[in-house]
């Protein structure tokens, strides 16, 4: 795999799904009849919560990682991530025999930190906020001659995930719209170039907390706006948009549905109901936007990247905690 240093063309994304092969799996596509009743949209599930570690994260990761020269190799590799693209880099590094070294806020899912450390990872702690986490990284880069690995703004990292488009306009070619949700916009980037080279008919739609709705605000304002709290439950979703993934999203995303926190759980609820898989607040994103919004959605065929499912299971934020019940 080379390095990709302008926008991925079609050639470079089939070129990540070759490269990549070999570290991911090709993950399902579900689909719920009672599901598409209640919400009166026929709808897709493509679901990368079967994706190794868990998380579409692998993907670009992977394909980052696939493009590094053997000098690069050699120096190691950083990030920072509040848990899924950490887990994908430390996972990809222990694979290609590269050391990692991530940066994890505090408040980072105790499970996707425990996941990190079990790949080989070092971890190291800073504060939730991004400034914090990329300036803890740059101390790294410093002190080690680290490679950086962005969780979305780097072009390789964008076509390995546009891979899971590719994959699901594979099995569903037909689709009226895909979803994806939007946090550092990787995934929404990756999502638009692939139906933009191999679905041109099929719309792609971004979905965010409103908690969190920099993304939104960036479309409207024509530039990259940040957030002035990020604790949203999805906390996936927390980072903002960079230069290239705005870029992209700019050009080729038709609209950016915002949900609410409660919704988020009712939709995650759903999926586990009714999908019968364990998803994460990011992954249910999609799917509370077309209940908040079903008049977007009704009578349309949609496909969801369902992006992870690496959940607390002690801190499910629809039940309450059984221990007190215990004998």
């Amino acid at each position: 795999m080379h390095r990709i240093h302008t926008i991925p063309t079609a050639a470079d994304i089939r070129a990540a799904a070759q490269a990549i092969a070999p570290y991911i799996h090709q993950t399902p596509v579900l689909s719920s009849q009672s599901l598409n009743a209640l919400i009166g949209v026929e709808l897709y599930f493509k679901c990368e919560n079967f994706q190794r570690i868990g998380a579409f994260k692998m993907r670009g990761a992977a394909c980052a990682l696939r493009a590094l020269t053997p000098e690069e190799r050699q120096r190691g590799v950083v990030t920072h991530s509040s848990g899924n693209h950490a887990q994908a880099v430390a996972s990809a590094a222990r694979a290609l025999g590269i050391a990692a070294h991530i940066v994890m806020p505090t408040i980072a899912p105790a499970p996707k930190r425990a996941a990190t450390l079990g790949y080989g990872a070092k971890v190291y702690d800073s504060a939730p906020d991004n400034q914090s986490r990329q300036a803890a990284a740059d101390a790294l880069i410093a002190q080690h001659g680290l490679v950086f690995v962005s969780s979305a703004d780097d072009y390789n990292v964008i076509a390995g995930q546009a891979t899971a488009a590719k994959e699901l306009l594979g099995e569903q070619p037909e689709l009226d719209i895909l979803l994806a949700p939007v946090g550092a916009g990787g995934l929404l980037s990756g999502t638009a170039l692939t139906a933009h080279y191999f679905a041109p008919q099929t719309a792609v739609w971004g979905a965010e907390p409103r908690m969190v709705d920099d993304a939104y605000r960036s479309l409207q304002s024509g530039r990259i706006e940040g957030n002035d709290h990020i604790m949203t439950i999805a906390d996936g979703l927390r980072t903002v948009l960079g230069q290239r993934t705005f870029g992209i999203i700019r050009q080729h995303v038709e609209r950016i549905v915002r949900v609410e926190e409660a919704t988020i759980v009712k939709a995650m609820r759903l999926m586990w109901e009714r999908l019968k898989i364990v998803v994460e607040p990011s992954s249910a994103v999609p799917l509370a936007a077309s209940m908040e919004q079903p008049g977007l959605f009704e009578g349309q065929r949609v496909g969801i990247i369902v992006t992870g499912g690496n959940v607390s299971l002690d801190q499910l934020p629809f039940c309450q905690c059984l221990s007190a019940a215990q004998p």
